[in-house]
């Protein structure tokens, strides 16, 4: 079951629904790929910043989004990176480095990037007004 989300975009008189399907990057979802990703406007990836191997699977996830969800355009398909946990430890078990993170998603066409903690709130609205701009924007897209 999805969460649900709405968000006001800042500046303008649009809100957007959103309906959020947290895999967790486990196995037991790729079956039902298709069924969770056909016709999203945006996908969101999330690593831990405390763990490589998270990072590391971006790239697979992103893939296999692409497969499943087969956008009519994948090379400009909105995705959105939050590298998550950044109030684990005060930082101190941070493995990923913003620079590196950063890099990776200009390396995929400038996705946009957010250092999150869900925990404490950090930087959670900014991505989210990110992500309903980007969603409303393809959805826009789709339409026409």
């Amino acid at each position: 079951m999805p969460s649900r989300r709405r968000t006001l975009l800042k500046g303008r008189e649009d809100v957007v629904d959103e309906s959020i399907w947290d895999t967790a990057g486990q196995e037991r979802f790729q079956s039902l790929g298709v069924a969770f990703y056909r016709g999203a406007d945006c996908c969101v990836l999330v690593y831990d910043v405390n763990s490589m191997k998270s990072f590391d699977n971006l790239n697979n996830w992103r893939e296999e989004f692409l497969i499943q969800a087969s956008p009519t355009d994948p090379e400009n398909f909105p995705f959105v990176v939050l590298g998550n946990k950044i109030d684990v430890d005060g930082g101190n078990s941070r493995v990923v480095s913003e620079k590196k993170a950063r890099a990776w998603c200009a390396s995929k066409g400038n996705i946009p990037y957010f250092e999150t903690s869900a925990k404490e709130g950090v930087n959670v609205e900014e991505a989210f007004q990110c992500i309903a701009k980007n969603a409303l924007k393809s959805g826009e897209e789709e339409e026409m």
